[in-house]
């Protein structure tokens, strides 16, 4: 884990922001105002905590479903195409990260876990420990952003070589530690792309929030203003999670 101290942060977007995610994003996105969701960028205090650098893994998920007992990461077809929402093909896309004999595929170990629920990551922290929890949406933007609100972890310029998104990305997840290049101020890597990523904070209809982007994003979405809703019992391909906890977990 690492440290974010006490303090005062940027959190949302502003108008120049959402301008510039526009044009960095396809006519769909344009069209259908995606970014308009997005909190008002403002002034926000948070006491001090602790928070996962890196996306919790398939082989440390492995090791919880082993001693706790939990059900593997996972959804049957028909499941997956009710949720009616970012549906790729089930053969080609999602079957490759189910896991065979109860485990997840050797070349996976190091990458994200998916398919899982905000259920599922919730248990996933407690057994960590029992203080762990989900980040808040708060949480998790201060930390992929830092204090100074940049559009990007690393910045505010766009720089697709720096995280796994459709921009140049391999069509896929990757290991948890290959961008360095674009871990955040407070040493977060994969704080955008890869996979988004399941929050403790809902929205008003009662969708958790997701934050980040995944894989298979452009790169209007890849900011940490950028968030939507999902449901909380939802298990897709592209959503995984990190945990969080109080001051004193390095």
């Amino acid at each position: 884990m690492t440290f974010v101290a006490a303090g005062q942060f940027w959190m949302g977007s502003d108008a120049d922001e959402r301008r510039l995610a526009y044009r960095l994003s396809s006519q769909a996105v344009r069209k259908a105002r995606w970014f308009e969701a997005e909190l008002t960028r403002r002034r926000q205090t948070l006491p001090d905590f602790c928070i996962d650098r890196f996306l919790v893994t398939q082989a440390q998920y492995a090791a919880f479903v082993t001693r706790a007992g939990h059900r593997p990461p996972g959804i049957q077809k028909d499941e997956y195409l009710r949720q009616g929402f970012l549906v790729h093909d089930y053969e080609s896309k999602v079957t490759p990260y189910l896991w065979p004999d109860g485990g997840p595929p050797a070349h996976l170990a190091e990458q994200p876990v998916v398919l899982v629920s905000a259920a599922d990551a919730e248990a996933y922290c407690r057994w960590r420990h029992p203080t762990f929890h989900l980040p808040t949406e708060a949480e998790w933007e201060k930390a992929a952003r830092g204090n100074h609100g940049w559009i990007f972890p690393w910045g505010n310029r766009w720089d697709p070589d720096r995280l796994n998104s459709a921009t140049r990305g391999p069509d896929g997840t990757t290991p948890v530690t290959r961008y360095a290049a674009g871990a955040s101020p407070y040493g977060l890597f994969d704080a955008v792309g890869n996979v988004f990523q399941w929050t403790a904070s809902a929205i008003a209809d009662g969708r958790r929030v997701l934050k980040g982007c995944a894989w298979d994003d452009e790169a209007g979405l890849c900011r940490p203003a950028f968030r939507h809703g999902r449901p909380s019992e939802s298990r897709h391909i592209l959503i995984g999670f990190r945990c969080a906890g109080p001051a004193g977990h390095p």
